[in-house]
């Protein structure tokens, strides 16, 4: 699309108000996810501000808006608490070149082979952790390391906040009555003003609130020059990824945002009947995203559903609308950051605690049990997983059942033992696939055969049999003997169906 087109066809009207929508959105989410994550605001702003010049620009998701997002915060927490500032921006910094590295070898398709009740598990358990972090932060409390200790320690916090002298108690009002807004917002907004994010009433209300009456609460440090937020890696930092734990830590940050934001890049396209999206030049896109957000020292970016759906809603028509939104975020922080300030940090995690508990989702348990009860205890186990242990340990636990899962399914064999017409003798009919998780079952039918007995295997509908399976059948074959029994079969068409050699014409 030539330039005189795109401003005589209304493609600039509509983006324009899109781009204000996602970033009245993305600003005080921006904020909130940083807090969230143990890191100062501007370090959420210099993300925005990329995903949405930057990648917004070369995204293979015209319409996708990236930025910050609340399913890398409890890494980003945890690193931080581990390794310190300093590790985040070379690990980020790794983790863009991994991303781009796998665009470029057109593996952006893969990422998408991950179980979507995997990757829904993985967002209830991140909704989880979010909302026992951020509960202590609106008391103007400092959250704990894990999930688990936030939740234990929650009660005591709130007994010394109404026991106790401090700003705990205003902090907790000013946090509910953010969560308030937004409840309220959702239920009864007018028609004409959906496009209006109830994020963002519920900020202007309270700090304008807290601003006229006083009141003494944490508020959101900002620095004046968003420049002096920079924090470029040096020798020291990034000499820390030979670290094993640092690479790990790469790999899992590429992996979770590549798979986040390709999963919601097929939600976006889903929402509109325009181009769709190039998945390699997608994930190339974050890639460099990431790059530059290591080297800045900022937070990685994930494509966010939230801020794409918001731009889609509101009309949105080209990629022009991720790009200024960035550009609004860039002009708002270096010119209104006395603005920022006003915030209170409580206003924010309400934001997140509202946002957190968006992201549980229990219901989702009934639609994961539509296809099959397995799929439902992978998404729960995932979920349980993440806040018992960390995202990492979470997301393997739920990858581990889903391939056990995915092994029973494609293991169905139906093993029967019926007469044959002989005297003396019997049939053993294996119908399906035999593989080892079905050699407990086969064990069981084998030791029924009654002594002096000549057992014919018949196999014309087995298709597959491993090793396990194949040496069992061996295995009874050469102490058959003992019994007084025998094993008949055509030993060459059985090695035919072990895996890895082709059965016969």
């Amino acid at each position: 699309m030539n330039v005189r087109a795109y401003f005589s066809g209304n493609f600039f009207g509509r983006d324009l108000l899109g781009s204000i929508v996602v970033f009245l959105v993305a600003l005080p989410l921006c904020m909130g996810i940083a807090i969230a994550s143990g890191m100062p605001p501007a370090a959420g702003l210099i993300t925005g501000i990329i995903g949405g010049i930057v990648v917004g620009a070369i995204a293979g998701s015209p319409l996708q808006v990236s930025g910050p997002a609340a399913g890398l915060a409890v890494l980003v927490f945890e690193l931080v608490r581990e390794h310190g500032v300093a590790a985040l921006g070379p690990v980020v910094l790794l983790a863009g070149l991994i991303q781009i590295a796998a665009g470029l070898c057109r593996m952006g398709i893969w990422f998408r082979m991950t179980s979507p009740a995997v990757v829904a598990g993985m967002l209830s358990g991140i909704g989880i952790l979010i909302v026992a972090s951020q509960a202590h932060v609106m008391l103007d409390a400092t959250p704990l390391a894990r999930g688990l200790e936030n939740f234990a320690a929650l009660p005591g916090a709130l007994t010394e906040v109404f026991t106790g002298e401090g700003t705990g108690k205003a902090a907790l009002g000013v946090g509910l009555a953010t969560i308030a807004i937004m409840l309220a917002w959702e239920k009864l907004r007018p028609k004409a003003l959906r496009f209006v994010p109830g994020a963002l009433l519920a900020v202007i209300a309270v700090t304008a609130f807290v601003q006229v009456q006083g009141i003494g609460v944490s508020k959101v440090d900002v620095p004046s020059n968003l420049l002096s937020a920079i924090s470029l890696p040096g020798f020291d930092g990034l000499g820390k990824l030979l670290e094993p734990s640092l690479v790990v830590a790469a790999l899992t940050f590429a992996f979770i945002a590549s798979a986040e934001t390709l999963l919601s890049a097929a939600a976006v396209d889903r929402m509109h009947d325009g181009a769709r999206t190039n998945y390699d030049r997608e994930l190339t896109a974050q890639g460099v995203g990431n790059l530059l957000c290591g080297f800045l020292g900022a937070l990685p970016m994930t494509g966010v559903i939230v801020r794409s759906a918001a731009n889609v809603q509101a009309g949105s028509a080209t990629r022009m609308a991720a790009v200024m939104h960035g550009g609004w975020i860039l002009v708002f922080a270096m010119l209104l950051p006395w603005l920022m300030r006003m915030t209170p940090v409580s206003c924010l995690a309400g934001i997140l605690v509202y946002t957190g508990v968006k992201m549980i989702n229990f219901q989702q348990v009934k639609h994961f049990a539509a296809y099959g009860k397995g799929t439902a205890f992978i998404y729960v186990a995932t979920t349980v997983a993440i806040v018992a242990t960390d995202l990492l340990a979470g997301v393997l636990v739920g990858f581990a059942l889903s391939l056990f899962r995915l092994a029973l399914l494609s293991s169905r064999l139906k093993v029967d033992l019926a007469e044959h017409e002989e005297p003396g003798a019997a049939k053993l009919h294996l119908t399906g696939i035999a593989t080892f998780l079905k050699v407990p079952s086969m064990a069981r039918t084998l030791e029924q055969v009654p002594p002096n007995t000549r057992l014919h295997l018949v196999m014309d509908e087995l298709h597959h049999v491993d090793q396990a399976s194949f040496e069992l059948l061996r295995d009874w074959s050469r102490n058959a003997g003992s019994r007084g029994c025998e094993l008949v079969v055509d030993w060459i068409e059985l090695e035919r169906r072990v895996e890895g050699q082709a059965k016969a014409a």
